[in-house]
């Protein structure tokens, strides 16, 4: 091959070179469609995980306001979390089966997020009567809670347990709220920053944290586009 002939080819192959990998990569993306995490409804829930209320709404469910007390005694609401993307869950202090499990995987979830202001985390007790403040409190240092990352509330036992029926959707069974009301579920609710559910989450699974590490990111992402 003449020398001067190769010379002459060499930028031309590259710029040949270059636009094929663009529209290699640009086919890809056209058939690759963005991962997007689904926005939760009423109707689009287990119907068993719903409030007969609210089983027919499509559209535009968010986050009920909230007005309960932390470990610290501090008045946590909605506005706490506002611009936030966070993690719902629903415990009580003296479980010994599955929360412990849940709560050192929020614990694990506050170290990977622990300088990340757009992450927190809130746990509601299911037995507010017996989780009294001092009682969060202690709960809370054991756990290695951080005040700013992670809230450990309780508050009005009804408005506790309709937050989890009517808002989180995290329990399967029905109830109003009374005294022999009880729930206990394993879900970790993920919540965007306009309130809506984005997912659902066994908090005892290794492989579903992980994955919630991973929406979690991905939302994140997302929601500064």
């Amino acid at each position: 091959m003449d020398l001067k002939f190769f010379k002459k080819s060499v930028p031309t192959l590259i710029i040949m070179a270059f636009f094929s990998v663009i529209m290699i990569y640009a086919i890809y993306s056209l058939l690759t469609p963005e991962k997007k995490l689904p926005v939760y409804n009423p109707a689009d829930v287990n119907p068993r995980l719903v409030d007969e209320s609210l089983v027919h709404i499509r559209r535009n469910h968010k986050v009920l306001d909230f007005k309960l007390i932390n470990q610290n005694g501090d008045t946590i609401t909605q506005e706490d979390y506002k611009d936030k993307i966070y993690v719902a869950d629903f415990f009580f202090t003296r479980c010994m089966t599955i929360c412990p499990v849940m709560t050192n995987n929020i614990a694990k979830l506050q170290d990977v997020f622990i300088d990340d202001d757009d992450i927190k985390f809130i746990s509601h007790s299911v037995t507010p009567i017996m989780d009294s403040v001092p009682v969060l409190k202690q709960y809370a240092i054991d756990k290695g809670v951080i005040d700013a990352k992670w809230n450990i509330t309780t508050g009005p036992k009804k408005h506790i347990y309709d937050l989890a029926r009517k808002s989180y959707f995290a329990v399967l069974d029905e109830g109003d709220g009374g005294l022999q009301d009880f729930i206990h579920t394993e879900n970790f609710i993920l919540v965007d920053k306009k309130r809506q559910i984005r997912g659902f989450y066994d908090g005892t699974d290794t492989k579903d944290i992980q994955r919630l590490i991973a929406d979690i990111k991905l939302l994140q992402s997302q929601s500064k586009n």
